[in-house]
């Protein structure tokens, strides 16, 4: 009588599949660990990007008004006369300044010219403006963050002389209300970055427009003289036209 022969059966002992597990759990981990860095990298670098891009915008949001900036001083709340342009690092404020150029595209009943202050609050570099020149008492203010991350903000004013002058105006000119600088510097130190230097020349104020003729606006107007046609100065008159 012939004997059946059982077929063999092979297979994974215990050993092998703990080995085979602890080899997986290894070789999960490390690619988890490097995952993990690229997704951290690319979230810092992220981070980073949004930050520059709020600093490139705060400057170039300083270039405009600093730029801008025009001789009109305004009268504060108090009634008092206030410069055109004011700095002085002791007060909260760190610049106050007149600038033109504010759009209006709904036609406001407002005037183009915005009166602008720069602040530090909390490390955050903060745009403040008014409604109104002129304030009346208790005026409302609009204030904006533009970038954070700030640990000073200084100016330098280059007028006249060679020399820069840390506050302004100069208090030895007499006509310190309407009084303007060439240009300023502006030094912002951030935690990130160190320190960034920018030098912003203001533009020089655009020249008043002379009144037209109604009937022919390409002729400006000329003045009579006092004695009117035929007068001196006057159309016919001595040393008229």
């Amino acid at each position: 009588m012939k004997q059946e022969l059982t077929p063999k059966i092979s297979g994974f002992t215990l050993l092998e599949l703990i080995i085979a597990i602890g080899v997986f759990a290894i070789l999960s981990a490390l690619a988890y660990g490097g995952l993990n860095s690229i997704l951290r990298a690319s979230a810092h670098t992220m981070e980073a990007g949004a930050a520059l891009q709020d600093l490139q915008l705060a400057i170039s949001i300083i270039q405009q008004d600093f730029s801008q900036i025009t001789p009109r001083p305004i009268r504060d709340e108090f009634g008092e006369e206030q410069p055109a342009l004011k700095s002085d690092m002791s007060t909260e404020e760190l610049i106050r300044f007149t600038r033109r150029g504010w759009r209006n595209p709904i036609q406001q009943p407002r005037s183009t010219l915005q009166r602008v202050d720069y602040l530090l609050e909390d490390n955050t570099l903060m745009r403040r403006y008014w409604q109104h020149l002129d304030r009346a008492p208790n005026p409302q203010s609009i204030s904006l963050p533009l970038v954070s991350g700030i640990e000073e903000v200084s100016f330098k004013f280059r007028g006249k002389g060679d020399d820069p002058l840390e506050s302004w105006p100069p208090m030895s000119d007499n006509k310190t209300l309407t009084l303007l600088p060439r240009a300023i510097e502006v030094h912002i130190t951030t935690e990130r970055w160190g320190e960034i230097s920018r030098l912003i020349p203001l533009l020089e104020p655009a020249p008043p427009t002379p009144a037209t003729n109604a009937r022919n606006p390409s002729n400006p107007i000329r003045p009579v003289g006092p004695g009117g046609p035929g007068g001196p100065g006057g159309p016919g008159g001595p040393g008229g036209f």
